[in-house]
């Protein structure tokens, strides 16, 4: 690993994703060449494949110093896992993709840009062209409804990976499971400026979905009962010390 701190930590919660991690991490290498430095956490979440296997390899066979491997004790889930880390990160601002490939990273360098000029604290994705079945975009739509209802925020596309924070905000927002779906909510709540911009998005090409509206609907509804409890009762404590 390298002595240079990278200008941002790209974090990449991986579940039994072994077919996708050699083909995204060759396409991350060739999109992030221009952006340097940089680093990249591929987070494990208790792979039952041989995702881990498969990442070190390709880490041996690239000598890439730039990306490194966080693995769960235990498999916590996907806001478990970016929030590992996010917390192992060495870089000013964090970014986010899901391991299936349906992000573009192309839509980073965008993303850094907006992030680095110092404008906002916050940018996440909106899939603009949502490559995925009709029933998945429909309760997709429904549920951001009902969220953006709840909550009393704002945003289009709450389900998309592809997002950046400052590191020190994503790691100052209330912890809880599922807290990946609203991080911008959680990031206005710390003060935080988010912006909103269209992205890519791909069909998935290898391995399997890893939720529906089954696993999904009851636990995003708890959810967003929790974000407006927490909207009343949040602290934002601001002070400064006194001398004589």
């Amino acid at each position: 690993m390298s002595d240079v701190a990278p200008r941002f930590t790209l974090v990449v919660p991986i579940f039994d994703e072994a077919e996708n991690v050699g083909p995204l991490l060759d396409e991350v290498a060739d999109v992030l060449a221009g952006v340097t430095p940089f680093e990249v956490i591929l987070v494990d979440d208790k792979s039952r494949d041989d995702s881990v296997a498969r990442i070190l390899a390709w880490k041996t066979a690239h000598a890439a110093d730039w990306l490194r491997l966080v693995c769960m004790e235990r498999n916590g889930g996907q806001s478990a896992a970016v929030l590992a880390g996010a917390m192992h990160a060495r870089g000013p601002f964090v970014m986010t993709m899901d391991g299936d490939r349906q992000n573009d990273p192309r839509d980073l360098p965008r993303m850094l840009e907006l992030l680095e000029r110092g404008e906002v604290d916050g940018v996440t994705g909106i899939r603009a062209k949502r490559r995925d079945t009709f029933v998945r975009r429909v309760s997709s739509r429904i549920g951001n409804g009902v969220r953006n209802w709840l909550t009393g925020d704002r945003v289009a596309d709450s389900g998309c990976g592809i997002k950046g924070y400052r590191t020190e905000l994503f790691l100052a927002v209330p912890r809880f499971n599922g807290m990946h779906r609203f991080m911008a909510t959680l990031v206005r709540f710390c003060g935080g400026k988010v912006v909103e911009i269209e992205v890519n998005h791909r069909p998935r090409v290898a391995g399997q979905a890893k939720y529906g509206i089954g696993n999904r609907a009851w636990r995003g509804l708890k959810d967003c009962f929790a974000i407006r409890w927490l909207k009343q009762r949040v602290i934002l404590p601001r002070a400064q010390e006194r001398r004589a």
